[in-house]
């Protein structure tokens, strides 16, 4: 009871706050600037450790500036993220440009009926739940971690399929895509790939800006046991509330590419998106927690 009493607040202070024009939410963006990172100091220290890491040449003053401005974009994330209770189909595929669906268009041409998407923590993840609905005659699912809080979960699952996308859970994945390529479903399975593997999950280690970085091998592992083409979704954000992404293929046939390939394509990828303006990935997950002498 508590949860749905908790989901119901939730629900309603987001879809209020969303009937605000953007430029009213860039206003509560920059009071949120202030409170999460000026005031709270949510997870600086954690962001700072990655930035100094992760940067070795850049001088204090640098990373002080890329701080703030990652903190800024942090809070755009959390308005443009609520904007989703209240934004039409036609209006995110303008904001979440998506340059090259054809890509989708010319793969399934040649037979293939299920795709997997690896993207990042770059820029708002969330938007291209709407902008992916591009792909004709195609079903959209996304691949998540339930989170502890159930209301907040319930949250996220709403704001996320509003647009007609499906939700996969972690443990469901595999069994999931084994039947959506069974059933020969058109489906385009989306992963954030760039999250830290458990530590029963250290399989993979490259060197990742800067730093030895465990990555994690699941798309890999699905994409070459089932042969479904893998793309990554290279973000940018051109200006404020506004981003597009180029559809890059990894490779049409994983079972012809060596271990490991596409995995270690998809960290070179991420890297450069990530480089090109460090600013719009997500720096406060503790990415780096696990050591490689950890690895099995």
């Amino acid at each position: 009871m508590w949860d749905k009493i908790q989901y119901a607040f939730l629900y309603s202070w987001v879809k209020v706050h969303a009937l605000l024009p953007m430029r009213a939410l860039y206003v509560l963006s920059d009071i949120l600037y202030v409170l999460i990172y000026k005031i709270a100091g949510y997870r600086v220290k954690v962001v700072r450790r990655n930035i100094t890491a992760s940067f070795p040449d850049k001088s204090k003053a640098e990373l002080r500036q890329l701080e703030r401005r990652f903190y800024h974009h942090f809070a755009d994330y959390i308005v443009e993220t609520i904007k989703l209770a209240h934004i039409s189909l036609d209006e995110i595929q303008q904001r979440a440009y998506l340059r090259n669906p054809e890509l989708v268009d010319q793969l399934m041409a040649k037979g293939h009926t299920c795709f997997i998407l690896t993207m990042g923590h770059y820029g708002n993840w969330e938007w291209f739940s709407g902008s992916t609905t591009r792909f004709e005659d195609s079903r959209i699912y996304q691949i998540y971690r339930p989170l502890n809080n159930k209301a907040f979960d319930k949250l996220f699952a709403d704001l996320r399929t509003q647009f007609g996308s499906f939700g996969i859970k972690k443990n469901d994945t595999i069994r999931d895509i084994i039947k959506l390529k069974q059933d020969k479903t058109k489906s385009v399975v989306i992963f954030l790939a760039d999250q830290t593997p458990s530590k029963a999950n250290l399989h993979y280690w490259t060197e990742f800006l800067h730093q030895d970085t465990a990555i994690l091998t699941g798309p890999e592992r699905i994409a070459r046991k089932l042969n479904l083409p893998v793309i990554f979704l290279d973000t940018q954000k051109v200006k404020r509330g506004y981003y597009t992404v180029d559809m890059k293929l990894i490779t049409e046939n994983p079972k012809e590419t060596p271990e490991n390939y596409i995995t270690e394509r998809y960290a070179r990828l991420l890297e450069k998106m990530i480089l090109r303006d460090p600013a719009y990935w997500l720096w406060t997950h503790k990415r780096w927690k696990h050591k490689h002498e950890q690895q099995g």
